[in-house]
């Protein structure tokens, strides 16, 4: 009788521990949009401060080593990049498909790190080298992901297997830049009046590469999430 209880008592805590893999996800059916918005936002910040028992990497601070490119005759390199804020963004929208998800986000994140500019800047030529800080605010990121389905141990998970998004910022972008042109102050202050006064065309040529790290990075953390926890665990309903 006493081997009993005590394997009943080790088996509620076994099952109440592995039943908290996820805690700060609350199931939801799929046609529950406030459900999976409310769920979703509790989720994020526990998400981008990661998630050590899935593997999870963290998301805020999250750090960008390396992002190179050339746009419209602009050569770019931005290294040792620290991206801050993605905790705090707001979950707009989320819908839920039998084979997808739309996800709607908007946060606000400064970027800090160096920099290497050379060429133009739209019509503006622009050359310089040191450190940079960019302040985004609001910015809507819609992100599509394509679902396939997988069976391991007797569970069924989500295999979150393509993507896409678009992005938009609503509010304004900052751009800070430290010894452009060697440090001539008067062309600085002229390309930083210029770029703060042209935020939304100065973000859409350069940013576009950073955006797709950053979104990169994130959707291959969410990944493992889907790898490592199984379809019960975070839905009422598989469709």
């Amino acid at each position: 009788m006493r081997a009993s209880v005590l394997l009943a008592a080790f088996w509620t805590l076994f099952s109440s521990v592995t039943c908290t893999l996820t805690p700060f996800i609350t199931p939801c059916n799929s046609w529950d949009r406030e459900c999976l918005k409310q769920s979703t936002q509790r989720a994020l910040p526990v998400i981008a401060a990661g998630v050590t028992s899935l593997g999870m990497q963290p998301l805020d601070p999250m750090t960008l080593e390396v992002v190179s490119a050339t746009q419209s005759g602009l050569q770019m390199e931005f290294r040792n990049t620290i991206v801050r804020g993605l905790r705090n963004c707001e979950v707009i929208n989320i819908e839920r498909y039998t084979q997808s998800t739309r996800l709607e986000l908007q946060c606000s994140v400064t970027l800090i790190g160096d920099y290497k500019l050379g060429g133009h800047l739209l019509i503006m030529p622009i050359e310089g080298q040191g450190r940079y800080k960019i302040n985004i605010r609001d910015i809507v990121v819609q992100i599509d992901f394509n679902f396939n389905k997988r069976e391991a141990n007797g569970q069924r998970y989500w295999s979150l297997d393509t993507y896409r998004y678009a992005a938009d910022v609503r509010t304004g972008v900052h751009f800070q830049f430290q010894n452009l042109f060697g440090g001539n102050k008067l062309f600085a202050d002229n390309i930083h009046e210029y770029a703060n006064n042209n935020w939304r065309d100065i973000f859409k040529e350069m940013a576009p590469p950073i955006v797709d790290v950053i979104v990169s990075k994130t959707v291959n953390e969410i990944r493992k999430l889907f790898y490592g926890v199984p379809i019960s665990d975070l839905s009422l309903n598989e469709s």
